[in-house]
């Protein structure tokens, strides 16, 4: 017998941005030293349209952008980006009818160039060695020398960043969870990840305890994220939303990565450094549920050798 299509709970919609947030919390198994009475679940954000955390916040960006008049007749939406960010301007900028130009370094990965250019984007990659703090300043540059051209989401410095998970992630994981959270783990990159799901979270259970990543070193290599002793702070950064700061190692992170590929959770380098901490976190526990925000997937990794190590 045929079946007949429904569309009850799932009806169509203009475009994909109607299908932003709304991503599983996952069990996450194989970590060591955890106590039995702490649950560590991860926020599988590669399941947002464009395939990362960052949809979120770019979409928040183009939405107070399109209802203030700052996009729109011929005007480019500009900003820096290590990849994630600049594909979800790039798809919903592809989506919504509007140009994106964005400023790269040149290290990025070659997965995420691709990308870019096959959504339409004006890439324009900037000197590897000065990372996204590079690309930072060529954006300032441009939007500075053609402010009729471009509006600059300036994602670093743009409160709509932060409060995209301030009212979103944050009530995903206090619902998803039956408001039993205890712990948040994120990375820092713009911040807005942390800053608005931590200041929210907070909000509801000020007892919670947010745990900012960041690597151990200037010299790393983790896509997104900063270290922030030797990097431009972002401007949306509140130290006061996080109670600790945990360091993780490249190298650390990407076994982490690994390891739960291969254990069926694909999470990339940023998430694997998300876990380690996580893993950390609950070994000091006794009783707990550890909530750790795992950017994106394994497969914007997939070009990089490091995959076959052991």
């Amino acid at each position: 017998m045929a079946l007949t299509p429904t569309f009850a709970t799932r009806p169509p919609v203009a475009d994909l941005t109607a299908r932003i947030g709304g991503t599983p919390l996952v069990a996450v198994a194989g970590l060591e030293g955890v106590p039995e009475d702490v649950t560590v679940l991860g926020k599988a954000e590669w399941l947002n349209p464009g395939g990362s955390v960052k949809d979120r916040a770019a979409w928040g960006i183009v939405r107070a952008a399109e209802a203030a008049g700052m996009l729109g007749h011929g005007r480019r939406l500009l900003d820096a980006t290590s990849g994630n960010t600049g594909i979800a301007y790039a798809w919903i900028g592809a989506a919504r009818g509007f140009g994106v130009t964005l400023c790269v370094p040149a290290n990025a990965s070659a997965a995420r160039l691709r990308l870019l250019e096959a959504l339409g984007a004006e890439i324009r990659l900037t000197d590897r060695m000065e990372g996204t703090d590079g690309a930072i300043r060529e954006a300032r540059r441009l939007a500075a020398a053609h402010p009729d051209r471009y509006f600059h989401a300036d994602q670093y410095a743009n409160p709509a960043n932060w409060r995209a998970h301030y009212h979103g992630t944050a009530e995903e994981i206090w619902t998803q969870t039956e408001g039993r959270v205890t712990h948040l783990v994120a990375g820092v990159g713009t911040s807005g990840t942390l800053v608005g799901t931590a200041r929210r979270l907070r909000e509801r259970s000020p007892a919670l305890e947010a745990i900012a990543v960041q690597p151990d070193s200037p010299y790393h290599a983790l896509e997104g994220l900063k270290h922030l002793e030797s990097a431009m702070v972002p401007a949306i950064y509140d130290p006061s939303v996080h109670q600790r700061t945990v360091e993780v190692a490249s190298e650390e992170a990407h076994a982490m990565a690994r390891r739960q590929t291969r254990r069926g959770l694909p999470v990339g380098w940023s998430g694997g450094a998300a876990l380690v901490a996580a893993e950390r976190v609950a070994r000091g526990l006794t009783h707990g549920v550890v909530v750790a925000i795992l950017p994106d997937g394994a497969e914007r990794y997939l070009d990089e050798p490091l995959w076959s190590e052991s």
